[in-house]
């Protein structure tokens, strides 16, 4: 048996050939952008008046490309989820109910298992969106709306292998999505609500569901003895207090550093008052704020606990390790 011939870096040339691939995914998408008309219009407005869910379905690559999309919609906020049509056809179109709209995915607008399922479909009454690359395809013809993907080659030296098409599909899914998303008024909020588990939702999370507040908070007054305040600052465990006048008004904050920098300078704690060791006029935060936010003012400042006050009065106390603990960064 005839061994393969090794082909050292050199030769294998794979940067010309991934960047050629990538051009050419471009360039379909460019076409993609150049077909775009007013069925994306009527697309979209099928889907956001839907009284029930978004359907997706698709095939073998095209399938795949649709569960994708199917999450992205459940994502921010249309209801989705996918049906593989060759089980559809043995049951599973029970799972379609009253209010549905059902988004159609087939390069070639002819793959069986989908056609076996649309004319069933389209006799309840469900409306039909497809994503194909013929405009006279069967799947075409039989939609309510059909969004033309106009592309001219794929990305494979065959032009066999799903790549380009693949490409515009997904990039049409995202434009879908995206557009119902800013229509449907979707908030970082909301999207924070449906990630509650993971990464991104972490990043969106508000400095309100991490704050320490009530009696756990360190509170002091400006002319409270300097012992007293130390005191309260071991017994809270922040390494800080905040100050408020008479008026329950946040007027400054004395840290482990002010107290360091007091008493360098020959400063008693036995014989002052907290108001000459604290910072005036500290920076303080809302408790709207994201947690990021927070930390991005702790780096640039170089400090380890940020007041949150509402109205001028403190409610709550972030520290460095409570952002730590929750895994946005």
């Amino acid at each position: 048996m005839e061994e393969k011939k090794r082909l050292n870096l050199k030769e294998l040339k794979a940067v010309e050939i991934g960047k050629r691939v990538l051009i050419e995914e471009k360039n379909a998408i460019q076409d993609l952008i150049s077909a775009l008309d007013d069925s994306f219009n009527k697309a979209v407005e099928l889907m956001l008046n839907a009284q029930g869910k978004v359907i997706v379905t698709g095939m073998g690559k095209s399938g795949h490309i649709g569960q994708k999309i199917a999450a992205t919609l459940a994502s921010t906020g249309t209801p989705s989820f996918f049906l593989h049509p060759a089980e559809a056809i043995h049951g599973d179109l029970g799972m379609i109910s009253k209010g549905d709209v059902i988004l159609a995915i087939s390069n070639s607008g002819e793959t069986p298992e989908l056609l076996a399922i649309i004319p069933t479909i389209k006799r309840w009454g469900y409306k039909v969106i497809s994503i194909t690359n013929n405009p006279n395809s069967s799947l075409a013809k039989e939609s309510d709306v059909h969004l033309f993907l106009n592309v001219k080659k794929e990305a494979c030296p065959l032009n066999l292998a799903p790549t380009s098409s693949s490409t515009s599909t997904l990039a049409l899914g995202d434009a879908l999505a995206v557009a119902l998303l800013e229509l449907r008024g979707f908030t970082a909020e909301d999207f924070a609500r449906f990630h509650p588990g993971g990464s991104l939702g972490k990043k969106l999370m508000r400095v309100y569901e991490i704050m320490h507040t009530g009696d756990e908070l360190p509170i002091v007054k400006p002319d409270t003895p300097l012992k007293e305040t130390v005191v309260v600052m071991s017994e809270k465990g922040f390494g800080a207090s905040l100050v408020v006048n008479g008026d329950n008004n946040l007027v400054g904050i004395i840290t482990d550093g002010d107290l360091r920098r007091f008493i360098k300078k020959g400063g008693s704690i036995d014989k002052s008052r907290t108001d000459d060791a604290m910072t005036e006029n500290p920076k303080k935060i809302t408790k709207e704020i994201l947690v990021v936010e927070a930390l991005e003012i702790m780096e640039k400042f170089n400090i380890t606990v940020l007041p949150v006050v509402e109205e001028g009065k403190p409610i709550g106390l972030v520290h460095m390790h409570d952002i730590l603990k929750s895994g946005v960064i």
